[in-house]
């Protein structure tokens, strides 16, 4: 595996959903790193414009593309555009993501059911399939792929079914392509799945953590996901209590997990409050 070396370094990032938070966080540490350029994606034209231009101001060719990550045919002409304008991206960051907070029987069909699973899992999937080919042929350099899923792809939790649902998908697709890059000889290309609780980036307003488990930072969460990406770490799950869950439901007997879950760790209530942002 080629990993001796900075991957960022001279490279071409693309991000989703780069225009605020954790895509723009991304944006920063892939400049920092010596990217050579960057495509930012993003439905909103006006916030990726700002974003395009305070970061061109570094010197570094950054470039926007209003990308609705839904439709499988804009993800076809965006990445045509990018492969066009600055070459195939050896750093792809699938951070893009929507959340409908409330329970399954409340969901539209196509706004919040067929929507979150285009958004939070198609999407990861399409784009990075319009440019896998081109990973694969450039074995002399190393590439990563990182996809942000969350903690909720790791346990049921009441007011989430569709977004949980989106990102057990996400989460199952990602590592599958792990595997199947290494057991294919493609070593040089990692992927990380990124699997977070909460993060305060107005996406999950109202939720609360669960007990031992903190809201993270926008900046702490981009933090571990970055690291690990560089390393090419397989999953990277945070905080430690998401990892303590995990083992819990695997070795209790489901309705004895449920009374742990709901009375002591409180995860079951945890969307109780949720507002999200106004326009989620």
């Amino acid at each position: 595996m080629v990993a001796t070396r900075n991957p960022v370094a001279g490279a071409t990032v693309l991000i989703t959903g780069a225009a605020r938070g954790m895509g723009a966080l991304y944006a920063r540490r892939a400049l920092a790193a010596g990217a050579r350029a960057l495509a930012l994606w993003d439905i909103d034209q006006a916030a990726l414009d700002e974003q395009v231009t305070e970061l061109r101001a570094s010197g570094a060719d950054v470039r926007g593309y209003r990308v609705d990550i839904s439709q499988l045919e804009e993800i076809r002409a965006g990445a045509a555009r990018v492969r066009e304008e600055l070459g195939a991206p050896q750093i792809l960051i699938n951070n893009a993501g929507i959340v409908r907070g409330a329970p399954f029987w409340e969901h539209d069909d196509v706004r919040d059911i067929e929507g979150t699973m285009r958004v939070n899992a198609l999407a990861a999937m399409w784009l990075t399939r319009q440019f896998l080919p081109d990973m694969m042929a450039d074995a002399g350099r190393p590439h990563r792929i990182l996809n942000i899923a969350s903690a909720a792809g790791t346990l049921a939790n009441p007011n989430m079914s569709v977004y949980a649902a989106s990102k057990w998908a996400l989460i199952g697709w990602s590592d599958s392509l792990r595997l199947e890059l290494v057991a294919s000889g493609h070593r040089h290309i990692a992927v990380t799945t990124f699997c977070p609780s909460y993060i305060s980036t107005g996406m999950f307003a109202g939720a609360r953590g669960p007990l031992l488990t903190p809201i993270m930072t926008p900046r702490a969460a981009t933090r571990a996901a970055w690291h690990g990406m560089l390393r090419g770490t397989p999953m990277v799950l945070r905080p430690w209590t998401v990892k303590l869950a995990m083992a819990l439901r695997g070795v209790l007997p489901t309705r004895v997990w449920d009374l742990v879950a709901d009375r002591v760790f409180k995860v079951y209530s945890s969307m109780d409050e949720f507002t999200g942002r106004p326009a989620d």
